[in-house]
């Protein structure tokens, strides 16, 4: 068969496919005579239960681009030559497979055929820096409730941390499209696990397609339709079971969690496909308070001697006494104070217009309702503050094919998200009383009446058009360019409820309430080559960024809130990438990266006080609730730079072991921090400005077992050092804060992330869709914090490290086939062992279990109702103690 056959009929096979720039992968491979070796030209592939085919060509190697990722079959077939099916080929994002067929001649009429089943690499020779695709099958067998908690097992990543970078460093994508929320760097739309396709981590360099992050990206690729209908309802309950009465209140009770959700997909008619999911999590959470007193009580607490303190719990009044105190504790209702719902409803159609067109269209809902627990109200409960959250993320998507080589894909993505906290939704409430019940009790006493007093709101909304192009130019070369524009509306409005005015609302131009609207717009273009020789791979990019923040900056700084004011300038930056596979051997290859990656700061910075009020610091009002008083926004701030540096080993032991070492260097520069200027009157305020730094270092290593005889297991360990010349963004201010001042670090310090080992271990025993068991162990080092006496710094900051972290959390389910359902039954059991895991600690003792700040206050009695000791119980300072989970799943 001729070339151009060859080439007609890739057309042909070709026709119809899914083609996601940034969530499809690619097999090649080559057809060949068993006997000879000769290549053969014109043997057609086929991805069986799909529209995936291609033809080899003239020197019998084939390419099939576009492929979403899964697990899929593979025919090979020719006439005079028995069919080979090669299963179990899987199939990553951004990421090669190869299988190659060799073809035995026999006679057509006998319809003979070769099963191979395909084994999943352990060494990808294509992969030029640190990546991690985790299918849709492994997360359903981890004990795992959040694709967050996927991440967080991955080899570099602490908390949330991508290799030692600060929050909001990462971008989150959802089918290639960003869904980070601008203000304030987090992901404000949460895929839930049932609607995941495949997780794709990258923690090391990245190429030129991915924009606006510094330490890592997440793509999430979510589910599709089915030509048949499937589906599945998973039901479960669970409580916190913990010996640790002490510390958690109501522990003992009944402390339910609730989930309830489903998928379903399949045909709605000919060409149009349907893919949904919803989900409803509920939590009562592991932190209780006690409703001692609601926010209008009020007491006194003023007089010298005790027993003439007067309390006032829920509407009575009392005389004081310990045994008064004791009681209403004991009697007070249990009230949740870490709660959490949320409701995810996700819905997906795709319609192949025609051979060579694909219209996806997508829509995620998800509403949230949590608390954040402040130990101050553990009494009065009901006046802190309640947090509500909705997204909204629409896409529409349209992929073309050229030609078996080449595709295009045009979408727009529309995102909103809305933000709220307050304790009554209406200022006007009645149930507001004035800020001064906040200061009824006494230092280290629990508050008796008042409630938080800020109404916060915000909305970010984004359009965004994107449009990639991918060609397979010739076999070695496949480039891959794009343009992305992105128009942002933000909105906030933030006010402080005053009672004691009519209005009840301060005027718009008070320090107390504030509010704006921008509509920054940002432009991005970039141009990348993937080369894959023989002998190496090589990633080649270079990607341009432009941001316009549509803000202003005043002219004199002494008197920022009455200055002339200019527009922001935009900015841009060019960012090159590089990076090389190079096969040292059939079962080992060595990478090499190296780029220049570059992030605007969340713009929460840019736009903080835009008033630019300075309030005059003789009394010490209410700050607001997102920000710090007389901290003022910056919207000429610079885009924040890191460059990484990558060499890494990836090595095949025997059959079924593999062996990943990776060793890494991240120099940090233009860091977000503060300046401290001032007024004319000499009044103190900080200016958000570029001028952090920091470096990072380390080595991970990762063994896997491949699934064998029953058993996977994988482990891996990272080594880093963290350091920067601040932690926080606003330290310079906060330095200066202190009586006296403290003059701000020049050195660099161990950074509050920094966690020196971290071990995460996986082994899952038994037969997979029968009887399994996964278990999942985790250890690290405890993360820095700075000592103090009687509040005063006694040694350099961050010099002294919390006690190190372990948990184990368990996963066994049984499988049964019964009347054609599959019925799943599961136990699920979170920090196996119930350990206390201290997150934040006293900083004179660095431990949460106890403190020596009562030794400083020679043990008088707090003003308020709670006793000394019982104060310093802080259940905050620790992770959630063991909970327990039970459930079954149907599916059909």
């Amino acid at each position: 068969m001729g070339k151009w056959v060859c080439r007609i009929v890739n057309v042909l096979l070709f026709s119809s496919v899914v083609l996601w720039a940034g969530t499809t992968g690619k097999i090649v491979g080559a057809a060949v005579d068993a006997q000879t070796g000769e290549p053969l030209p014109g043997v057609n592939i086929i991805v069986e239960g799909t529209t995936f085919g291609a033809a080899t060509d003239v020197d019998g190697t084939y390419i099939i681009i576009g492929i979403p990722p899964g697990v899929y079959t593979l025919r090979a077939s020719m006439i005079g030559y028995q069919d080979v099916v090669v299963s179990n080929v899987r199939v990553n994002v951004d990421k090669t497979t190869r299988i190659d067929f060799q073809m035995r001649e026999t006679a057509v009429e006998l319809g003979e055929t070769i099963e191979v089943v395909a084994e999943r690499p352990l060494v990808r020779r294509d992969l030029t820096s640190t990546e991690t695709n985790i299918g849709s099958d492994v997360i359903e067998s981890l004990p795992v409730e959040n694709f967050t908690d996927v991440v967080n097992l991955q080899a570099g990543v602490i908390e949330g941390h991508f290799r030692g970078g600060r929050i909001g460093e990462v971008v989150y994508m959802i089918d290639g499209i960003p869904v980070n929320d601008v203000y304030s760097g987090e992901f404000a739309v949460e895929v839930e696990n049932n609607a995941i396709q495949e997780l794709n981590v990258i923690s090391g360099t990245f190429n030129a397609e991915y924009g606006q992050a510094m330490s890592g990206v997440v793509n999430i690729v979510t589910k599709e339709g089915t030509n048949v209908f499937t589906g599945n309802a998973t039901v479960y309950f669970g409580d916190y079971i913990s010996r640790h009465k002490d510390i958690f209140w109501n522990i003992d009770a009944l402390n339910p969690v609730r989930n309830y959700q489903f998928n379903v997909s399949g045909p709605i008619f000919k060409n149009l496909t349907f893919f949904a999911s919803g989900r409803l999590y509920e939590t009562e959470g592991y932190i209780y308070g006690k409703r001692v007193f609601l926010p209008t009580d009020h007491s006194d607490f003023t007089a010298e001697k005790p027993e003439d303190w007067i309390v006032e719990s829920r509407g009575r009044q009392y005389n004081f006494s310990e045994d008064l105190a004791e009681r209403l504790i004991a009697e007070a209702p249990a009230v949740p104070m870490n709660n959490r719902k949320r409701l995810t409803l996700n819905a997906k159609l795709t319609y192949r217009l025609g051979t060579l067109d694909k219209i996806n269209l997508e829509t995620i809902y998800q509403e949230k309702q949590w608390r954040e627990y402040d130990h101050r109200f553990r009494l009065n409960p009901d006046g802190d503050y309640r947090r509500f959250r909705t997204s909204i993320h629409q896409t529409v998507a349209w992929n073309h094919v050229f030609n078996e080589r080449t595709f295009m894909d045009l979408r727009y993505a529309y995102f909103y998200t809305r933000y709220k906290q307050y304790v009554y939704e209406d200022p006007f409430d009645p149930r507001y009383v004035s800020a001064q019940r906040l200061q009824d009790t006494g230092a280290n006493a629990y508050l008796s009446g008042g409630q938080q007093m800020w109404h916060f709101k915000r909305s970010t909304t984004t359009h965004l058009v994107k449009w990639d192009i991918t060609s397979q130019v010739t076999p070695m070369h496949q480039l891959k360019g794009g343009v992305e524009y992105r128009r942002h509306r933000l909105w906030m409005h933030e006010f402080e409820v005053v009672p004691e005015l009519p209005e009840r609302i301060p005027p718009i131009t008070q320090y107390n309430n504030n509010k704006y609207t921008h509509y920054p717009i940002e432009f991005s273009a970039y141009l990348q080559d993937k080369m894959e020789f023989t002998y190496m791979v090589v990633n080649a990019g270079v990607r341009f960024d432009y941001f316009d923040p549509d803000g202003e900056v005043p002219t004199d700084f002494s008197n920022p809130g009455k200055s002339p004011r200019t527009k922001a300038k935009p900015s841009y930056q060019v960012s090159p990438r590089f990076g090389i596979a190079y096969p040292i051997s059939e079962t080992g290859v060595i990478h090499v990266s190296y780029g220049h990656f570059f992030q605007i700061p969340t713009f929460f910075y840019l736009y903080t006080n835009p008033e630019f009020d300075i309030y005059p610091l003789q009394s010490t009002p209410s700050p607001p609730p997102q920000s710090l008083l007389n901290t003022v926004g910056n919207a000429e701030l610079k885009p924040q730079k890191t460059v990484i540096y990558e060499i890494g080993l990836q090595q095949q032991l025997g059959r079924d072991y593999g062996l990943s070492v990776t060793a890494f260097f991240k120099d940090i520069r233009n860091l977000l921090g503060t300046e401290v200027l001032y007024t004319l009157e000499g009044i103190k305020y900080a200016r958000y400005i570029n001028r952090d730094y920091g470096y990072v270092r380390g080595v991970t290593l990762e063994f896997e077992k491949r699934y064998s005889d029953g058993i996977y297991a994988a482990i891996d360990y990272t080594y880093q050092i963290a350091k920067g010349n601040a932690s926080d963004p606003n330290t310079a201010y906060l330095d200066q804060q202190t009586d006296p001042p403290k003059e701000t670090v020049k050195q660099l310090v161990p950074l509050d992330w920094d966690r020196r080992h971290q071990l995460n271990a996986t082994i899952t025993l038994g037969t997979p869709g029968n009887l399994a068991v996964s278990i999942v162990a985790r250890y690290g080092t405890g993360f820095p914090y700075t000592p103090t006496f009687q509040n005063v710094q006694t040694a350099v900051e961050n010099s002294g490290r919390k006690p190190d972290i372990y948990y184990v959390d368990v996963y066994a389910y049984k499988d049964i086939q019964l009347f054609g359902f599959k019925f799943s039954f599961f136990l699920r059991v979170f920090n196996l062992f119930d350990r206390l895991n201290e997150v934040n600690v006293f900083t004179d003792t660095g431990r949460a279990g106890y403190t020596l700040a009562p030794l400083y206050v020679g043990g008088l009695r707090p003003r308020g109702l709670n006793k000394l000791q019982d104060y310093y119980i802080r259940p905050d300072f620790y992770k959630e103690p063991r909970q327990v989970q039970l459930g079954f799943e149907i599916e059909f």
